[in-house]
């Protein structure tokens, strides 16, 4: 074996161009983050939201209310709509972790952009519907009479 190679620096060019490089991008992404131009997607408006209160039923199925309401708009029956029921139970968890009653409704929005998003506004949590696939969201939309479109969007279920 030859010594001659541990002899030899590295070259200290690609060093620094290396540095200089994580160092530009690292200050680029805090000053985008700083300014609000990490995003270049232009926010999306609400074009439809309802308050809808969730309650469990004896024999397994949710009904769902419009808030006000004191007949359910919808009852989602004993042992379907496993998305549906999953995510709430997970918001139902959180609100009990922080003590927090059933009475304020949750909000299911529709946005410009075509996404659906579920917030408690009790516990400052947003669900993303969209981004667990269009049937899951369509669980959610259909309580709304909405159907889910492609390629990403809903429209209004005929009566």
């Amino acid at each position: 074996m030859s010594a001659h190679h541990a002899d030899t620096p590295f070259p200290r060019a690609p060093l620094i161009g290396a540095g200089t490089l994580v160092a530009a991008a690292l200050i680029f992404a805090t000053a985008g983050r700083l300014t609000g131009m990490a995003s270049l997607a232009p926010e999306a408006s609400i074009v439809m939201q309802h308050e809808l209160r969730f309650e469990d039923r004896a024999n397994g199925a949710v009904a769902v209310y419009e808030d006000g309401s004191v007949e359910p708009t919808t009852i989602v029956g004993a042992g379907t709509n496993g998305f549906l029921r999953g995510t709430m139970r997970a918001l139902a968890r959180d609100r009990n972790q922080h003590e927090i009653g059933r009475n304020t409704p949750f909000k299911l929005t529709v946005w410009s952009d075509g996404s659906l998003t579920l917030e408690d506004p009790a516990v400052g949590r947003r669900v993303d519907l969209e981004a667990f696939g269009p049937t899951n969201a369509g669980a959610f939309a259909k309580l709304i009479g909405l159907k889910v479109v492609e390629p990403a969007g809903f429209e209004a279920v005929a009566p």
